[in-house]
């Protein structure tokens, strides 16, 4: 599929429901939740995939670009967890989290290839808002608040 052809199968996957005659099919409950203004849970894109916070079931889900359905995230989502952010890396497969778990915000890094889900810690601490993944996936920019103020905060990952 040429470059062209694709960005209009996803423009037309996401704005329009449907990619005609390339076997690509909408993920149902994407395009209430993007056509929101100022929507935290859009969606991030990857050249593989992209990940976003479904609306109603309040969990990170991913789109296969080469099959064009959704591809489970085992032991990333909880039924007691309330994602807030989502980043994916460009390769999609390590993903950045801010989630709100037992009335606790916390940072959270997802290797997807292996199922792998682990905290970063703040240091200072603080209360993370919004995340976002550098394309190589070894930089985080973090939106944290600490007493009252609200800072933007970058960490390299190993």
């Amino acid at each position: 599929m040429s470059k062209q052809a694709f960005f209009y199968c996803l423009f037309s996957l996401l704005l329009l429901g449907g990619c005609e005659g390339q076997g690509l099919q909408p993920e149902l409950g994407l395009n209430p939740r993007i056509s929101q203004p100022g929507d935290d849970s859009s969606p991030s894109l990857a050249a593989t995939g992209m990940a976003w916070i479904a609306p109603g079931s309040a969990q990170v889900r991913w789109l296969d670009f080469s099959t064009g359905f959704g591809s489970p995230l085992p032991g990333l989502n909880r039924p007691d967890a309330q994602p807030i952010s989502v980043s994916v890396d460009s390769a999609g497969k390590r993903f950045a989290l801010v989630r709100s778990l037992a009335g606790r915000t916390e940072l959270l890094i997802y290797e997807r290839n292996l199922a792998l889900l682990r905290p970063i810690g703040l240091v200072p601490a603080g209360v993370p808002a919004k995340v976002a993944i550098s394309g190589d996936g070894r930089v985080l920019a973090v939106q944290v608040s600490r007493g009252g103020r609200w800072q933007v905060e970058l960490l390299d990952l190993p």
